[in-house]
């Protein structure tokens, strides 16, 4: 006697309550793994890229939204900083490392960031192809640039300035790619790396033409222009010991500057967003067992409903044990069903996501493998539904095979 076949049969004869069922412990899955999923994606994002910056030095502002701009390129800055007091600044002892960065223009939506080497030694990023910028409007491109727009070493482009890829184009000044990064799967992928001096250079030319504009019509006074001072948009700080930490509050409470702790503000952030997640957890939870319960239902109903078939069967030779394990069967076939359609669901739902992060912020999410939770998912799954299934199948052995043939 093949018990899968029988039980698979036994499903099929009822496939509004068994696709009740299975849908049940499929939505319960997909919320469960598509959380998983992204907490791990996010998470490994934003302590990859996060590591080994102990502060940022920044204008005022929101120092979350100054790690943001800063560390993840994914918000706007707080504002400029004078280059000589950051320097000023970043002159203490306990500074081991002071990598300035300054940001304002686009190519095409990847931002064009003004740095140094460092930068790149930070996020251990090399140069896989050409070299590594050393004049202005030199750039390098990380991978993910040169792969949506197409650039390749000896191309040139004009900037946009701001971060929309609709600001006014620097067209005067053309950028000259020399370089291409191996992937890091960091935030320097999808990024235009030059020297900090080529953002200076392009927005004093851009700066000039908008005041000879405004001052054509007093071509008769002579002007003086002073030479303005260098500033930069913010600074990525290590420590070179955790003492170091309490530099900030002095550098918030002395200084026009304003300096931001990464992990204190990344956790608050998760912390934030953690509510909503142990909701939505909490949410696919309950879901998961009133699919349990939708599984015991539709079995117990369907013993009733077959019980002279099963009392025929044993009269034939069958044994209890072998009704009670077809019965399970039915319930592990539904928790498998349920598994697989909510992981493949959930893979699906990050493909998703990953496309509209991918689009708005360049970040790629799309890792497609089985976490070790969901493992542990599949015999929470698994559990759920041998037991959902075993309740009713008890009845197999308080059956009186004598008595329910006499009744049909």
């Amino acid at each position: 006697m093949n018990l899968f076949r029988i039980s698979w049969s036994n499903l099929k004869d009822k496939p509004l309550s068994s696709f009740l069922s299975g849908l049940l412990m499929t939505f319960g899955i997909t919320i469960i793994s598509l959380l998983l999923l992204l907490n791990k994606q996010l998470d490994d994002q934003f302590r990859k890229n996060i590591k080994g910056i102990d502060m940022v030095l920044g204008a005022k502002g929101s120092p979350l939204q100054l790690i943001l701009s800063s560390i993840y390129q994914i918000d706007s800055p707080t504002g400029n900083i004078s280059l000589d007091e950051a320097e000023r600044l970043t002159r203490n002892p306990m500074i081991k490392t002071a990598i300035p960065l300054s940001m304002g223009d686009n190519y095409r939506s990847f931002r064009i960031i003004g740095t140094n080497k460092k930068y790149l030694d930070h996020f251990e990023a090399t140069v896989g192809q050409g070299k590594l910028f050393q004049q202005n409007l030199e750039v390098v491109i990380g991978p993910r640039v040169a792969a949506v727009t197409g650039l390749k070493i000896g191309d040139t482009f004009s900037g946009s300035h701001g971060l929309d890829k609709d600001g006014d184009v620097h067209a005067d000044s053309k950028y000259k790619v020399v370089g291409i990064l191996n992937a890091t799967n960091t935030v320097t992928d999808q990024l235009i790396l030059t020297p900090l001096s080529s953002i200076w250079a392009i927005h004093e030319h851009h700066d000039e033409e908008h005041h000879e504009a405004g001052e054509a019509h007093e071509d008769h006074e002579e002007e003086v222009h002073e030479e303005a001072p260098r500033e930069i948009t913010s600074m990525l700080i290590k420590f070179r010991n955790p003492l170091g930490m309490m530099l900030a509050r002095g550098i918030n409470s002395n200084s026009k500057l304003q300096a931001a702790l990464p992990n204190i503000e990344v956790n608050r952030l998760f912390s934030l967003l953690g509510v909503g997640v142990e909701t939505l957890r909490g949410l696919a939870i309950v879901i998961m067992l009133i699919s349990g319960v939708s599984v015991f239902v539709s079995l117990y109903n369907s013993l009733k409903e077959r019980r002279y078939e099963m009392a025929l069967m044993l009269s034939m030779g069958a044994t209890r044990a072998q009704l009670f394990g077809m019965l399970l069967l039915e319930g592990l076939v539904l928790a498998l069903i349920g598994f697989g359609l909510g992981v493949l669901l959930s893979r699906v739902g990050l493909w998703l996501f990953s496309s509209s992060v991918s689009e708005d912020y360049h970040y790629n999410l799309a890792a497609f493998g089985i976490l070790p939770e969901e493992w542990i998912l599949l015999g929470v799954a698994v559990f759920i539904g041998l037991v959902a299934a075993a309740l009713p199948a008890i009845g197999v052995y308080r059956m009186n095979i004598s008595r329910t043939l006499a009744e049909e």
